[in-house]
């Protein structure tokens, strides 16, 4: 099992509760249909999941713990919406039997988990025969931005490092149809996607974010506890973080692996 690098603190729920269907599964947005069940893996905060179920007919919405998976029957409780399921589930070894799901989805999932090639086995052994299996992930080697500031170079380094001490695999995004191939998909459609945060509100709100979760998240945490990292070197990348956000050249871009994968 791998460790979840981000954690749940409030400064990084303030990035997954701004998720969508439009903003994070597009790509799968056309094969969503009224009377569908989807098995969302890793629903987080669960945004996305809420999303799907104005949607599709069901969602399935599962976390590693029941304390995660809080975070999302929180949210569908307080909108009101009652065709989402909630299961504590591991993806390497999924409690649902052979082809349940008419989709099988996981955003951000693959990337920190200890098997990705197992986890995509069992997402297509709970699919139905002709059904999908949709996945994105972040590429962590390929954000780039402007200006080039040091500091935010020695924050990516520092985060891959703390990523696969974990068990994960940052630069998961070009590593999806490798992985798609390996758990034995034949039909899979393979694409990119990004986020691109240029405006001041933009600016302030993912350095602002990132100023506050370098600082703060269970990845600060674990990078002073291993030694990664001192609590000065932090605070110089948060700072970093905050002088990019008011930098009116200021351009951040985060790209995205995803594949369709027929089941």
């Amino acid at each position: 099992m791998a460790v979840y690098t981000h954690g749940h603190h409030d400064s990084v729920l303030r990035s997954h509760n701004t998720r969508t269907v439009d903003n994070s599964a597009a790509y799968l947005a056309p094969h969503l249909s009224a009377g569908a069940h989807l098995l969302d893996i890793g629903a987080g905060p669960g945004t996305i999941t809420v999303d799907f179920a104005s949607r599709v007919g069901r969602v399935t919405a599962t976390e590693i713990s029941d304390g995660a998976l809080g975070l999302s029957r929180a949210l569908a409780s307080e909108r009101g919406i009652a065709n989402i399921d909630f299961s504590v589930e591991d993806v390497h070894a999924l409690g649902f039997a052979d082809d349940t799901f008419d989709i099988v989805h996981a955003h951000q999932v693959l990337q920190h988990v200890g098997d990705p090639v197992q986890a995509l086995r069992e997402m297509r052994r709970v699919a139905k025969p002709g059904g999908i299996v949709a996945a994105r992930d972040a590429d962590y080697a390929g954000f780039i931005w402007f200006p080039l500031l040091p500091e935010l170079d020695e924050w990516l380094r520092l985060y891959r490092e703390a990523a696969r001490l974990n068990g994960g695999e940052p630069d998961a995004g070009r590593r999806l149809l490798q992985w798609a191939r390996a758990a034995g998909f034949s039909d899979i459609t393979a694409t990119a996607s990004t986020w691109c945060y240029a405006t001041p509100a933009e600016r302030e709100w993912w350095g602002g974010m990132w100023a506050d979760r370098i600082l703060q998240s269970a990845l600060a945490v674990q990078l002073e506890r291993e030694g990664l990292a001192t609590r000065s070197q932090l605070q110089q990348i948060s700072d970093a973080w905050r002088a990019w956000a008011s930098d009116g050249d200021g351009w951040y871009l985060v790209p995205h692996g995803e594949i369709l994968c027929r089941a």
